[in-house]
């Protein structure tokens, strides 16, 4: 029997946990101040994980939290507490990829459960029994397993499984990278990586001189994108459907997390055609500010499914604004701005129960209602005339599907 995939979303904050959850997801994952692997996000306070945990409960989706450094000896001070006053603060499970998490938290917090991360690098059922065996609920698979290794697992073990479907890709397997450590004394396994593989290197000829017109050198993967394979990972019942991102914004969450919900909405309920498969693809790809490739998942990649020269990772200016309401005597919608715009731009706005709606932006006022050329400040809030009624919290971007 085929079973609808949770769909986890990252949170990097407090305000993304929100956002992610307000926009589809069923579940999302964070960071403490402790033991996370991405120490440079905004991370959460034992406090703030427990807002987020009441938030999300009373919105019937769940939290977990990773804990999933690799531990030298000063890190394991401490652990048992903390996991402790995470399973007080009502966590739903942990990301853990060190193995004397599993005994320190039957120790200390019994009621958790415990999810193995990507960063264990598990490809095989044996290694999955091998977990399971040990307590452990649910395994993340490491990022280069194909679809045949995921199925396979699946089929052999029985076991939850989870797999990253969209984001980032590391250089090394399942991020055991010693790069960081090496260029710059940030230990990427204690969560302080560098991204040395998104650097930009000269390039020197066979007698070690500089090659000054040649390209910048990079060692970076395109980034994990398998949407045009949503279908085949659900057919196989894998458990959880994974997004990387949580040091990325509220529009990249509430985007991706949006049009996962819609695209395993619709092909549980079979309604799913592929007019909205390619439009979800062109969402999809734009979001992001690198080019996107199955990887691992179909066949090994190649030198296309990789950043070697010359790579360019260019924000876009999509995010134009966030609704606030909406004035039905004036029928106007009331815009906190994100990024410029002008009269008689082209836009979309979306939310959870508002498809892609386009309008031209025939007129700009400001809060008094004087009338603007374009909306030139962040987090200005103007009024612009919009014949339907937009949702509170719905999202405003460029008009890039015309």
């Amino acid at each position: 029997m085929i079973k609808k995939p949770e769909l986890l979303a990252p949170a990097g904050s407090l305000e993304k946990l929100k956002w992610a959850i307000n926009y589809g997801a069923d579940a999302v994952y964070l960071g403490g101040t402790k033991y996370s692997l991405r120490a440079n996000a905004k991370n959460f306070t034992i406090d703030e994980i427990r807002s987020g945990v009441n938030y999300a409960h009373k919105k019937n989706a769940k939290v977990y939290v990773t804990v999933n450094i690799v531990f030298h000896d000063e890190d394991v001070t401490g652990l048992g507490n903390y996991l402790k006053e995470l399973e007080d603060a009502n966590v739903d499970a942990i990301i853990f990829s060190d193995p004397l998490v599993i005994d320190v938290a039957k120790k200390y917090a019994p009621k958790l459960s415990l999810h193995l991360s990507t960063q264990a690098s598990v490809f095989n059922k044996d290694a999955a029994l091998y977990y399971a065996k040990k307590g452990v609920q649910r395994i993340v698979l490491a990022r280069e397993c194909s679809y045949l290794d995921i199925k396979d697992i699946i089929e052999s073990t029985g076991i939850e499984i989870e797999c990253f479907i969209h984001g980032a890709m590391c250089t090394n397997i399942s991020g055991r990278c010693v790069l960081s450590n090496y260029f710059t004394n940030r230990d990427a396994n204690r969560g302080g990586c560098c991204q040395v593989c998104r650097f930009n290197f000269n390039l020197y000829d066979n007698k070690n001189n500089l090659i000054s017109d040649g390209p910048n050198f990079s060692i970076a993967p395109k980034d994990l994108s398998l949407v045009k394979y949503l279908k085949e990972m659900i057919d196989i019942n894998v458990a959880s459907f994974k997004l990387e991102g949580r040091m990325r914004s509220i529009y990249y969450v509430s985007t991706i997390v949006n049009v996962y919900r819609r695209l395993i909405d619709m092909y549980c309920k079979k309604t799913l055609d592929k007019a909205y498969i390619n439009k979800a693809i062109k969402i999809l790809y734009r979001c992001t500010n690198r080019d996107v490739a199955p990887q691992f998942f179909n066949k090994k990649p190649g030198e296309k499914q990789q950043y070697y020269a010359n790579r360019k990772e260019d924000s876009n200016q999509d995010f134009l604004g966030i609704i606030k309401g909406y004035d039905e005597s004036k029928k106007e919608i009331i815009v906190e701005q994100r990024n410029y715009f002008k009269k008689d731009d082209r836009a979309i706005i979306f939310s959870p129960t508002k498809d892609y709606y386009p309008i031209i932006i025939k007129e700009i006022k400001d809060e008094d209602g004087n009338s603007l050329e374009a909306a030139r400040h962040p987090n200005e809030i103007i009024r612009i005339p919009c014949a339907e009624k937009m949702p509170v919290n719905a999202i405003m971007c460029v008009n890039f599907l015309d």
